[in-house]
């Protein structure tokens, strides 16, 4: 069994896409996923399973969709990945709320960032399926657009080491 985190596009943010954690987490057990638990009402959800990431992907949006009548995007990631993700931190000086890493469901091209919208003081970074964002006065008065993360989901650096102590406490046999 492998030991995953499952990250929701769009939901509990800003009064749209409600989405109970309790229903969420109902969904996650009648599609077979074991050890279900949600973490804060922004759409985490850490599990196990035999599946890989693509049905697992397929599997969430389709029960999302059928719920909620519309599409809800789903990027997973192995406890593994999360942990590579917080450790892979390009912007490790900034404050954890300042910075975000936003999830991707493929590597980002190489021009990934070269045709952002509105950037200004923000700093930016690629990694391995994530972009990084350093927003130094935070993210309230930041207007930046990065086209290449349309369909991506962010979650900033204090959420992440949350998530990836949790799915580690998981996968080393912790509850």
């Amino acid at each position: 069994m492998t030991h995953y985190v499952a990250l929701l596009r769009a939901v509990n943010v800003g009064g749209t896409g409600k989405l109970p954690m309790s229903e969420l987490k109902a969904m996650c057990e009648a599609a077979g996923l074991a050890d279900v638990r949600t973490y804060i009402a922004s759409g985490n959800v850490l599990f196990t399973s035999k599946l890989g990431e693509a049905v697992l992907k397929k599997k969430l949006e389709q029960r999302l969709h059928d719920y909620a009548g519309k599409s809800v995007g789903v990027l997973i990631r192995s406890a593994a990945e999360m942990a590579r993700v917080l450790a892979d931190n390009p912007f490790a000086d900034g404050p954890g709320n300042r910075v975000v890493a936003i999830f991707l469901d493929d590597p980002p091209s190489a021009t990934a960032l070269d045709d952002l919208k509105h950037h200004q003081h923000e700093r930016l970074a690629c990694g391995a399926r994530e972009i990084y964002v350093h927003y130094g006065d935070g993210m309230a008065d930041s207007r930046l657009v990065i086209p290449a993360a349309k369909t991506g989901t962010a979650r900033n650096l204090n959420t992440i080491a949350k998530l990836a102590e949790l799915a580690a406490q998981k996968r080393d046999g912790g509850s």
